[in-house]
Parts: structure tokens; sequence; C-alpha cells
């Protein structure tokens, strides 16, 4: 999954790809790259970032959205598809009514007591992150006795009420929420026990790309409570993303969600190539 942010803040990529010209272009440079799913966001989510208005949501999605379907309809890409992140449930209709097929709801459905009526109403596939709050008050609610315990059983809950109202169990993909209501240390934690999330018996999307966390390993001295982490570029960045990627290849995952999709592909290739190496080895004894 190949981020798209039209957005003036995103922690990374802020004010790059805000208008539908060089969305386009990156989405472009991310389908060459690899990317299955192009993920459309129009609000960023980043340690600290004020909400905006769904309108405004809507001014900056919408006319990406309607090119980027446009073009894929022109050049016959059926095996590119369309994600909307968002928290927004009338966000969400829309870009589904013009032709995304996966709702990316960070909030997992608790933003917008709406957002699963949607997903049921249009049989969108929905991604449900774990998150306990908005990006303004998030870094404070990060109490936890057990930490990947408690992830998995919060979003079972939230799994719970999509299936409540009506959303199919086979449209359900859940997310660990790195970066949300986790510090450092936290995150790395969950990231080595992702194996809780099987339990849930669902695919599992993985979204650690550019994160402080990521950052924080390249930099031991890094301040946790710096949000931008600035000293640590984002091409060591997608270096340290394609490295956790290759690893967490050992598990099994729907997806990852990164920036550099051509990085994160490099990886996997390797990976492959070892693993086929391994394979044939294995065939011959």
């Amino acid at each position: 999954m190949g981020v798209l942010n039209v957005t003036p803040d995103s922690f990374s990529d802020g004010g790059e790809y805000d208008s539908v010209a060089a969305a386009l272009d990156h989405a472009r440079v991310l389908i060459i790259g690899g990317a299955n799913i192009i993920d459309i966001g129009g609000e960023s989510t980043r340690p600290g970032a004020p909400r905006v208005a769904p309108e405004v949501e809507l001014s900056r999605v919408m006319p990406v959205i309607d090119a980027l379907v446009a073009e894929l309809a022109a050049t016959n890409r059926r095996d590119i598809r369309l994600s909307i992140d968002t928290m927004n449930a009338t966000t969400a209709l829309a870009a589904v009514s013009a032709g995304v097929q996966i709702i990316n709801d960070v909030s997992g459905g608790l933003a917008d007591s709406k957002m699963f009526a949607v997903a049921s109403a249009t049989g969108a596939e929905i991604v449900i992150s774990h998150w306990r709050g908005f990006s303004s008050g998030m870094d404070q609610l990060n109490t936890y006795l057990d930490l990947a315990s408690e992830v998995a059983a919060e979003l079972k809950l939230r799994i719970n009420a999509a299936v409540a109202a009506g959303v199919a169990r086979n449209k359900i993909i859940v997310d660990p929420g790195l970066g949300f209501a986790k510090d450092m240390g936290q995150n790395w934690e969950l990231v080595a026990r992702l194996d809780e999330l099987d339990k849930l018996e669902l695919p599992v999307l993985v979204g650690a790309s550019r994160k402080r966390f990521i950052a924080g390993a390249l930099d031991a001295d890094l301040d946790s409570a710096d949000s931008s982490s600035g000293q640590i570029n984002n091409g060591r960045r997608d270096l340290a993303t394609a490295v956790l990627t290759a690893l967490l290849l050992q598990r099994k995952l729907w997806g990852v969600r990164v920036h550099n999709v051509i990085a994160t592909n490099d990886a996997i290739a390797i990976v492959e190539a070892l693993r086929f190496a391994e394979d044939g080895k294995s065939g011959q004894s």
C-alpha cells in the first residue's frame, strides 16, 4: 500500500503532493515501484495535528480520486486498487462512490459513529486500526498493562461493532495502529508481538513507514517528544522501514503501508530470493 498524502502538514511529505498534477505524478511513481494499493489521505494524523473539517478533506481528496479513477480506467489497470485514508464517514462514502474500494480508518470507527454503516452499505473493505484518541492528545493515552493483548482485545471490540453494524467479516482488515497512543518503546514491543493479532483471525496491515519510532531506533538520543524527528531524513527512514518490512515478512501479513514502495519491494525481492534458495536446498535433500 503506497501512501499518497494530499495534505499541507503530513509529518514527512506535507505539501509535496497537494495539487492534482503532483498527486497523480506521485501515484504513477508508486505504481511503477510496485504498489498494489494507493492510499489517499487528506487529513494529517501526525502527533499534535489539528483536525480539519470534512469539507476541507473532501476538497483535497476528491479531485485526486476522480483523476486517478479515470487514469486507471483509461490504462486498464484493474490490478491497482484505491484506498481512502479518512476518519470521516462522509468522505469515505464520497470516495467509495467515486470508485475507491478500501476505507482505511485509523480510528477504527471511533471518530465517526457512521463509518461502519458506510462500509456495510457500500460493501467496501475496511481497515480497522487500534486507536484511543485524536492526534492532539493521543500521546497521553499510552498506558497499558499488557500492550499487545490489550491492543488485540480493543481491536476485537471494534471488529464486533463493525460486524454488528452489518460489515461482513471477510471485508475487515486490522491494523495495530503503530504510532497511535504508543511511545517509541511500546511501538517496538508491539511489532515484536504482532502474533497476538493472529488470534483475531483477520488479515493484518502494518504501517510503520517513516514513523518516529523508526527514527528513534537510528538515533538513541532522539527526544521521543519530538514528533518531527527531523534529525533522521526520509532516506534513512525508508531504508530502515524496508529492513523492518523484510523482517516482518516472516509473519503472515496482508500488507504493509509505506511511503517508498521501491525500497520496500527491493527488500521483499531479497527475502523471496533467499526463501527460494532455501526451499531449493531443502528440496535437494
